[in-house]
């Protein structure tokens, strides 16, 4: 289960952020406050605006209008510092297959800037946080889904973030690996104080992993809180897809569009 948070200082604030593309407005006003040291879910259906969220947090694409601060650093007017204090996860595989898991991190150190003297020193230790050494010189396309998450979790803490995003995490995993990825993300914030926001469409997951949820829907924020207070606002004995259903309406029975299910099914196959 998750456990409590480490301070209640936000490390990331929106206020009124949001992001059109041409008539479609992709999230509409959203108004967050993420505490440090906690780990906090993002959840609705596709098309909801979660992946435009992170894009935006992450400097990946500009807001059309309000304001974010990620890590104490306007995300337009201090992008490369949001970088800086910052590690990414997309869904997507981004490990390069053809290099070995230490080659992997000898590279992002240097992305990172990790200081020289340090970087053997904190490569040895993300592989052994991530249950990695005996994989380290073995190529990347010899592992497994679970093994790439993990090494790409490790890549993204080389510079010891203060802010973690990932954006579907566990998707195409079987439970055991994406058991081991929960218990390697729970470490990793307890360990370097981090805040780990994700996104995800599995209620298992966040129920388990996460201290807050956000639920979006049409590009709004509808729900805000832990999983037990968004449990009980919706009815004593509610369930996380109770509470989903009840918030993001008929969009959960949709799925999506035709684009999202192959996006999904593709990165599935990637990773599995």
């Amino acid at each position: 289960m998750p456990s409590a948070p480490l301070s209640a200082t936000p490390v990331i604030v929106t206020t009124a952020l949001t992001r059109r593309f041409g008539e479609l407005i992709a999230v509409d006003h959203l108004d967050l406050a993420i505490d440090q040291g906690i780990i906090f879910g993002l959840l609705g259906p596709n098309g909801a605006g979660k992946s435009t969220t992170i894009k935006m947090l992450t400097t990946l694409l500009p807001p059309s209008s309000g304001r974010a601060v990620v890590a104490g650093y306007d995300v337009q007017r201090q992008p490369a510092e949001v970088r800086r204090h910052i590690g990414y996860v997309p869904q997507l595989v981004s490990a390069d297959g053809a290099l070995t898991g230490h080659e992997n991190l000898t590279l992002s150190a240097k992305l990172y800037d990790v200081p020289r003297r340090e970087r053997q020193a904190r490569i040895q230790d993300a592989l052994r946080l991530m249950g990695l050494e005996a994989a380290a010189d073995a190529l990347v396309k010899t592992y497994s889904g679970g093994m790439v998450r993990r090494l790409e979790l490790a890549q993204a803490l080389l510079h010891r973030p203060m802010v973690m995003f990932l954006d579907e995490p566990t998707i195409g995993l079987d439970p055991m690996a994406r058991h081991a990825i929960w218990e390697r993300l729970r470490e990793s914030r307890d360990r370097f104080a981090m805040t780990v926001l994700i996104t995800t469409h599995d209620m298992e997951e966040a129920e388990a992993l996460c201290d807050r949820l956000a639920i979006m829907h049409a590009g709004r924020l509808a729900a805000c809180g832990t999983p037990d207070e968004l449990k009980n606002a919706v009815a004593p004995d509610a369930t996380l897809d109770d509470v989903f259903a009840h918030y993001a309406g008929g969009a959960i029975a949709e799925g999506g569009s035709f684009r999202d299910a192959v996006s999904i099914r593709r990165t599935a196959r990637r990773l599995g």
